[in-house]
């Protein structure tokens, strides 16, 4: 995999710039990239090579850029420590310190899964994550469909990282992920943020705890791709099921052109679409493309985006 056009592969240490310095917040030490390397690229797995930039505008629209220009194979991840372009759904913003959260995209391509189950990707990225946060970091997390990571921090759930997956070419699809580790409370964008500092992690090691969710991304990918992709015979549609907090809420799913559906969550359906149960006793599936936001019922306000790409 080449270096990302306007990829930096080391932060700045310009005049006027001390916060991107590479030692400046010695709390915060960057990545091992030639640590992780050895041990996330071997031959036979699934991760086939490792790029780390100190600062980009998206790895999300990197990657995508260079999978279509055919400078990147399936498995290829890319890390920045610093992104000043983060997109989330529906392009959310996402900001953070420079080395004060996990901001990576891989390169994935499901070939012998059809393309109408590849929208379990993110959802298949959630699970993977969320598990690899509460084994390696201590944290429970759990899961906002349709992309987000959720903590608790003082008694209220609190989003700390997302998902974002999108298209590259016809056979291809780069999935980014974001998490919140070491923000402190006044370095939170919004007050629904949260960071698994926060939350009491056992370890905020970064090398760690991205080892951890890459390894349990890629033992994901590889069960649900052998069945080609089947969300029940892998256990994906079970295990997000169990680890979805939205699932027993009362949400309402606000449409395009102010138009919105109010019921319970019941249900993750077989292709990945929440199911609401309507006071009319209709079960009514909504697709993660088709929603602009997805709120507690009664809940008018937005606390906009903290954790996607």
């Amino acid at each position: 995999m080449t270096t990302p056009p306007g990829a930096q592969g080391d932060p700045s240490n310009e005049p006027g710039e001390p916060r991107s310095g590479r030692w400046s917040d010695l709390g915060r030490p960057p990545l091992n990239a030639a640590s992780l390397r050895r041990a996330l690229v071997r031959d036979g797995g699934l991760w086939s090579d490792f790029q780390l930039v100190g600062r980009t505008g998206s790895t999300n629209s990197d990657l995508v850029a260079l999978a279509t220009g055919g400078k990147a194979e399936e498995g290829a991840i890319l890390v920045a420590e610093e992104q000043d372009a983060g997109r989330g759904r529906l392009d959310r913003r996402w900001t953070a310190p420079p080395r004060s959260g996990l901001f990576f995209s891989v390169l994935l391509k499901p070939t012998g899964v059809p393309v109408e189950r590849w929208g379990w990707l993110p959802l298949l990225a959630g699970v993977a994550t969320a598990t690899a946060l509460s084994r390696a970091a201590g944290v429970d997390t759990a899961l906002k469909w349709p992309n987000d990571l959720l903590v608790t921090v003082d008694g209220q759930e609190r989003k700390t990282g997302g998902i974002l997956a999108e298209r590259a070419g016809p056979d291809a699809v780069v999935v980014g992920i974001g998490i919140n580790v070491t923000l402190r409370e006044d370095e939170l964008p919004v007050p629904g943020a949260g960071s698994l500092v926060l939350a009491g992690a056992t370890t905020t090691d970064r090398d760690t705890i991205l080892r951890a969710v890459l390894r349990s991304l890629g033992q994901w990918y590889e069960k649900w791709r052998s069945v080609g992709g089947d969300p029940a015979r892998s256990g994906l549609q079970d295990t997000y099921a169990a680890g979805c907090a939205t699932l027993g809420r009362v949400v309402r799913a606000e449409l395009p052109g102010d138009k919105s559906i109010t019921g319970e969550a019941v249900a993750v359906d077989g292709d990945g679409r929440l199911v609401l149960a309507t006071a009319e006793g209709v079960q009514q599936p909504v697709g993660a493309g088709d929603i602009v936001h997805l709120r507690p019922a009664g809940d008018q306000g937005d606390t906009g985006d903290t954790g996607d790409r």
